[in-house]
């Protein structure tokens, strides 16, 4: 509003932190997102109430399938004027999302059932062991590539990079077949030295922690955006899929996430003039070093921070 961005959303209230979400709201906000085909999202909560009750998917994970949101993208890049341990950080992290362990395909095995823990002997009590289903489609797998071009173009070849546990997933491997080198022990690789990495494409599960474990080298989940794209559908939400539940009502969250990521959906909708006002102004604000939140070491309310960064808008759209 105060930049006075010409985009007019059509909200919709779906907040498992507030235990309000339901498959009736979420098929309102499916309806809403297939008609506009663009939306900017909040983290939704899982609760653990609802693996308990044999819900096994998230309304995240729905919303994801029900638009076939196979990729995720995070663009990890250090923020100017906040130090970390490893500085001009820019590389992409493209996530594939709907599959792998995350396809809610699990079960209980019946009781009598032989396991490889209990060879040998039997045990004092009865086990149930989980068993979780590792699902990997050619759909999703060989659709990322798709974006490979756009993000790698004009870009170094040799800093593009795959990721998976292909010795113990071998039949999924199979399916994940892009031809990269695969660096292992990858984690610490990243952690060591991120400069070697431009572009990484990797499953559901190792997609997910290489997120979170990249957010943290620029500052954290608060300062990472990401969005997920299907063939039709465009999503602009958090980088990092950390809920941050225990801040809810207390006015300290970090909105750098979610604000860069409205800058990106605007770029999407070629609002590039409104974008860069945006994302300019978070960035000011950030590199000022007034103005922090406490994940970034500062005392600053979220509150505090979004009027910062409206009082470093474009004067014309100024507060």
């Amino acid at each position: 509003q105060a930049g006075n961005v010409p985009v007019v959303f059509d909200e919709h209230h779906l907040s498992e932190v507030q235990n309000t979400a339901s498959e009736e709201k979420l098929d309102r906000v499916v309806d809403s997102m297939k008609e506009s085909k663009v939306a900017l999202i909040g983290k939704i909560h899982t609760p653990m109430e609802m693996s308990h009750k044999g819900d096994l998917a998230s309304y995240d994970m729905r919303l994801r399938r029900k638009l076939d949101l196979f990729a995720n993208v995070v663009h990890v890049k250090s923020l100017p004027g906040y130090q970390t341990r490893h500085n001009n950080l820019d590389l992409v992290i493209i996530r594939e999302q709907t599959e792998g362990e995350y396809s809610s395909l699990e079960h209980e095995a019946r009781l009598g059932r032989w396991c490889p823990w209990q060879a040998g002997a039997l045990p004092a009590f009865p086990t149930f062991p989980a068993l979780s289903h590792l699902a990997v489609h050619i759909h999703g797998s060989r659709a990322i590539p798709v974006l490979l071009p756009v993000l790698v173009l004009g870009g170094d070849p040799e800093g593009l990079g795959a990721a998976h546990l292909g010795s113990l997933t071998g039949a999924g491997r199979a399916l994940f077949p892009f031809p990269f080198p695969f660096p292992f022990p990858f984690p610490s690789q990243l952690v060591q030295n991120p400069y070697q990495f431009d572009v990484l494409v990797m499953p559901n599960l190792y997609g997910n922690i290489v997120d979170n474990l990249a957010a943290g080298l620029v500052g954290g989940a608060g300062v990472v955006p990401g969005e997920s794209y299907s063939a039709e559908y465009a999503v602009f939400e958090l980088g990092a899929r950390h809920p941050f539940a225990q801040a809810v009502g207390r006015n300290i969250a970090n909105p750098t996430a979610m604000l860069l990521s409205a800058s990106n959906m605007l770029r999407h909708l070629n609002l590039e003039y409104h974008s860069n006002m945006i994302s300019d102004a978070v960035k000011k604000v950030i590199k000022g070093g007034k103005v922090r939140t406490r994940d970034l070491g500062g005392y600053s309310t979220t509150s505090d921070f979004v009027k910062s960064v409206i009082d470093n808008l474009h004067p014309h759209y100024g507060a």
